[in-house]
C-alpha cells in the first residue's frame, strides 16, 4: 500500500495568501525513502543502419500492387496516345522457312564446259544464291541487266536462265571459293588462297577464251597467289597476264553489286561489258556489230556515292536482312575503299 501524506500537508505546502516566500518543511517521515528518487536516464537511441529503413520495400510493393489494381480498373477507359503509335518490328522470312544454318551447308554448282568464250568468276556464293541455286539472283545486282545492255545476250534474262548461257552464248559461271557465307568478309584468307589454286586448275582444264573476274579484289588475291605479283594500281579491263599453260586472257570488271560505290548504277558498268564483248569478238575473229554503240555517261564520284548510300537505305527498309544475302559475288565493302575486306584469321 502506498504511503499517504499527513493531514494538512497540501495546504501547508501550497496555500500562501500573502504571496510571500514561506519556508515550509515537510513533516517528519514524509516523503518516504525512495519516493522522490530521480527517474533513470533513458537509454541512447540505437545507431541507424545505412540504406532504406525496414519495411520500405514492403510498402513499395504494396503501393505498386495498389497502382496496378487502379490501372487495371481504368485500362478499359483510356489508352495513352503513344501506345497507339508503337510499331512492331516485322519478321521477314527471306528463305521460306529455310534457316541460315541450312543454307550454309549448301553450295552453288559451277556452270562450266569446254569451248566457252567467257567464264564469270565470283568470290563465293551468298545466302540468297545458295537458296535460289542460281548465279546472281539478287534484285539489286546489275549483272543480268549489263549483260543485256552490252549486247552479250540478245534478250533480257535473269538468274533462272544461267544454265542456258553456255550453249546459247558461250558464257559459264564459277566461284573462287565453294563455301557459302553470309558475306565475303566471313571468308578466311587461307581458304581464298586455296580457292585460287582450285580456280586455276578449273581454268586450265576447260580453257575458256576469257576469264572474267567480277570485282578487282578477287583478281588481286588470284594474281598474288598464281603469278606472285601484288597489283598496286590495277585498271579494269584486260590484264597483262594470261592463265599459265593456256591462252586464256584475264579480264577484270567492276563488281556487279549495286553497292559498289565507285560504280553504283548499271549504266556506269555497261562500258566494261561492251569492252568485254569487243575483246571476245576480237579473239574469235568476229567484227563488232554496229548495232551496239557505247554511250558516253557523265560520272560524278560524289554524286554516285550519295546515290549508292540512298539505294542501300532504300533496300534496307525493304528487307533489313537482305544485305548479307543479296546473292552477288562481293559485298559493297569490298570495293568502296579500294581494299579487299576479307577475314585474316587462319582456320
Amino acid at each position: 500500500m502506498e504511503a499517504q501524506p499527513p493531514p494538512g500537508y497540501g495546504q501547508q505546502w501550497y496555500h500562501n495568501p500573502s504571496q510571500q516566500p514561506v519556508d515550509v518543511q515537510p513533516p517528519d517521515g514524509y516523503p518516504p525513502p525512495g519516493l522522490l528518487q530521480p527517474a533513470p536516464e533513458a537509454a541512447p537511441p540505437p545507431k541507424r543502419k545505412r540504406g532504406r529503413p525496414a519495411g520500405t520495400q514492403q510498402k513499395k510493393s504494396e503501393a505498386a500492387g495498389t497502382k496496378k489494381a487502379k490501372t487495371g480498373k481504368s485500362k478499359g477507359k483510356q489508352e495513352k496516345i503513344t501506345d497507339s503509335f508503337k510499331t512492331v518490328k516485322r519478321k521477314i522470312d527471306r528463305f521460306n522457312g529455310t534457316t541460315e544454318a541450312e543454307l550454309l551447308t549448301k553450295t552453288l554448282p559451277d556452270i562450266l564446259t569446254y569451248g566457252l568464250d567467257i567464264v564469270i568468276i565470283g568470290i563465293n556464293p551468298g545466302l540468297m544464291a545458295a537458296y535460289k541455286g542460281h548465279h546472281y539472283p539478287g534484285p539489286g545486282n546489275h549483272f543480268w541487266k549489263c549483260l543485256f545492255l552490252s549486247g552479250l545476250i540478245d534478250v533480257p534474262l535473269n538468274h533462272m536462265d544461267d544454265r542456258s548461257l553456255p550453249e546459247k552464248y558461250g558464257i559459264g559461271f564459277t566461284n573462287m571459293v565453294e563455301r557459302t557465307t553470309p558475306g565475303s568478309k566471313d571468308l578466311k584468307s587461307k581458304e581464298i588462297r586455296e580457292g585460287g589454286k582450285i580456280l586455276l586448275q578449273k581454268l586450265q582444264k576447260y580453257k575458256p577464251r576469257i576469264a572474267v573476274f567480277n570485282g578487282k579484289c578477287i583478281y588481286e588475291i588470284f594474281s598474288k597467289e598464281v603469278f606472285g605479283v601484288k597489283v598496286k594500281k590495277m585498271e579494269f579491263g584486260q590484264q597483262p597476264h594470261q592463265i599459265p599453260e593456256g591462252e586464256t586472257v584475264i579480264y577484270v570488271m567492276p563488281s556487279s553489286s549495286a553497292r559498289c560505290a565507285q560504280f553504283p548504277r548499271a549504266q556506269d558498268k555497261v562500258h566494261y561489258y561492251i569492252k568485254l564483248k569487243e575483246l571476245r569478238n576480237h579473239l574469235k575473229g568476229v567484227k563488232s556489230s554496229a548495232e551496239v554503240s557505247e554511250v558516253e555517261y557523265s560520272f560524278d564520284l560524289n554524286k554516285a556515292q550519295a546515290e549508292a548510300k540512298k539505294m542501300a537505305i532504300k533496300e534496307e527498309k525493304y528487307d533489313p536482312g537482305y544485305e548479307a544475302a543479296y546473292g552477288g559475288p562481293l559485298e559493297n565493302t569490298a570495293e568502296t575503299n579500294g581494299q579487299c575486306n576479307f577475314a585474316t584469321t587462319e582456320p
